[in-house]
């Protein structure tokens, strides 16, 4: 069984310090990983209280020194394949840049992702303030589906139970149940179209007391819709995290009746027996 971590992070996003894409390769590799995509941020809305926290402009990164470092690291460690990948960061005021950047430049995959929304990041707390769960939860959701229906110009749907990663509820899943007229609105709408759903590791470990999971209800439906394109991620900050619990991941997939998972070279769709 061969397995990409297509969701990673590297000196050329803004919190990617702590790793490189050497470094990250060198992981994937010992962990017996067939491929690794480097997927930097690139938002070009940053709110204001994080771009004063963390001293940012808006959130872009050096593509062509992205891609000339994985071209080198390609070259000294032939057993992981390295594609060139971006997380572009979807917000409403910012489509004519977002379009731009994409019809510039050369990618594998693009994930589409929402970070900020309601001119918050949900990472700082303040987007859940005078909302209920079902209301803070729903209204990630509805964004999503607005942003990336816009777009079309993307492969992989990144982290869509992003927003429960850091809310303050005791409800710690996403679960299909609440909000299954919008995910079968998205998942209609990426099996329609050859996209791919990303399974986030990062998002199921525990957060301040709270144990995020991910509601199998959600991939049985996706499945059921008709659904097989599953991307594998590990949202990896620091190379430790490289391909992080993929085998549980694996699991459950099976146990679903998923055959696939899914990962793009040049834009177009690979699909891995699994």
């Amino acid at each position: 069984m061969v397995l990409f971590d297509n969701h990673n992070h590297s000196e050329f996003s803004f919190d990617g310090k702590r790793t490189s894409v050497e470094k990250s390769v060198l992981e994937a590799a010992a962990k017996g990983l067939g491929g690794i995509a480097f997927t930097d941020h690139c938002d070009y809305f940053v709110p204001e209280m994080k771009a004063a926290y963390e001293n940012l402009v808006p959130e872009t990164f050096d593509i062509a020194g992205q891609q000339a470092e994985i071209d080198r690291v390609q070259d000294m460690v032939s057993s992981v394949k390295i594609l060139k990948g971006i997380e572009i960061g979807m917000h409403e005021d910012c489509h004519e840049q977002i379009r731009k950047t994409l019809t510039d430049n050369s990618f594998d995959q693009v994930i589409a992702s929402v970070h900020y929304l309601d001119g918050i990041d949900p990472f700082y707390g303040g987007y859940y303030e005078d909302k209920d769960w079902k209301e803070a939860y729903g209204h990630y959701l509805e964004t999503i589906f607005k942003e990336m229906t816009w777009l079309k110009d993307f492969d992989i749907m990144g982290h869509f139970d992003y927003v429960v990663r850091y809310a303050p509820y005791p409800q710690c899943c996403l679960r299909y149940r609440d909000f299954s007229d919008i995910l079968d609105e998205m998942f209609r709408y990426l099996i329609q179209e050859g996209k791919a759903l990303e399974i986030n590791t990062k998002s199921y470990q525990n957060y301040h007391g709270r144990e995020v999971s991910i509601d199998m209800d959600v991939l049985a439906r996706y499945r059921e819709m008709g659904g097989e394109a599953i991307s594998l991620g590990s949202d990896s900050h620091d190379p430790e995290r490289v391909g992080h619990n993929f085998m549980n991941s694996v699991s459950m997939l099976k146990s679903l009746g998923f055959r696939w998972t899914s990962h793009y070279e040049s834009r177009r769709l690979v699909q891995l027996p699994i």
